[in-house]
């Protein structure tokens, strides 16, 4: 990988493309991303970068009190944030993540990554958490058919059956039930980039990309091999 961003959704427009065949889009605000820490195969066994996305208060900015050694999370910023971003020189970052570019030694403390990064025609995956739904049935969560609905009945919406008699005597796992839906880290791949407008750090990218409107979405250049 190569290229990578760190956006928020902005929403969903059409736009004309250059044949006058209208193309549904969705508009993300990409950037800018700054890089937070650098890894390297002699201090953390792989080579990486992080980088911070979105303003935070330092008001909410953890600071280790303490002045013992920082304890890094899953993406790599430990206790005393604070401390963190003042050592690569950046302000304080709302989310950080990392990306495992080929050129990591490339990049430098501080750096600024925009949308720019990307062009028109480029294949790239998106990622995000998709919309929660909270509790749903088994018709709106998995597809199911309903039951008789006239006069009488008394199976309207209800699951069903679960399991058969006395063999085997139990619900196989992974039976479709009723339960939470949505609000689960879905990618969709090989999206194609529209437009960029590197002026407002914003990308256009043709079909629809997980999440609802401010999500945080990851944008990377795609991992698919058919185009």
């Amino acid at each position: 990988m190569k290229k990578a961003i760190l956006a928020t959704k902005v929403g969903m427009t059409q736009v004309f493309g250059e044949d006058g065949k209208l193309i549904p889009v969705t508009v993300l605000e990409a950037g800018p991303c700054v890089v937070t820490q650098l890894k390297t195969i002699e201090n953390d066994g792989y080579n990486a970068v992080q980088v911070g996305f979105g303003d935070k208060k330092e008001r909410v900015v953890t600071k280790d009190k303490s002045g013992r050694k920082e304890v890094a999370h899953r993406h790599g910023v430990g206790k005393a944030e604070a401390g963190h971003f003042k050592k690569a020189g950046v302000e304080p970052k709302r989310f950080v993540r990392e990306f495992k570019f080929e050129n990591a030694e490339e990049y430098t403390l501080a750096q600024e990554i925009k949308a720019d990064i990307f062009e028109a025609g480029d294949k790239v995956d998106a990622t995000a958490i998709s919309k929660g739904k909270g509790f749903q049935g088994a018709i709106k969560r998995l597809g199911q058919h309903r039951g008789p609905m006239k006069h009488g009945s008394k199976f309207h919406r209800h699951q069903g059956s679960n399991g058969a008699c006395s063999s085997p005597s139990k619900v196989f796992k992974g039976k479709g039930m009723p339960g939470h839906m949505g609000h689960v880290k879905v990618t969709v791949q090989n999206l194609e980039v529209v437009r960029v407008d590197a002026d407002k750090n914003l990308l256009l990218i043709k079909g629809a990309v997980p999440g609802p409107k401010k999500a945080l979405v990851t944008i990377k250049e795609t991992t698919r091999a058919d185009v």
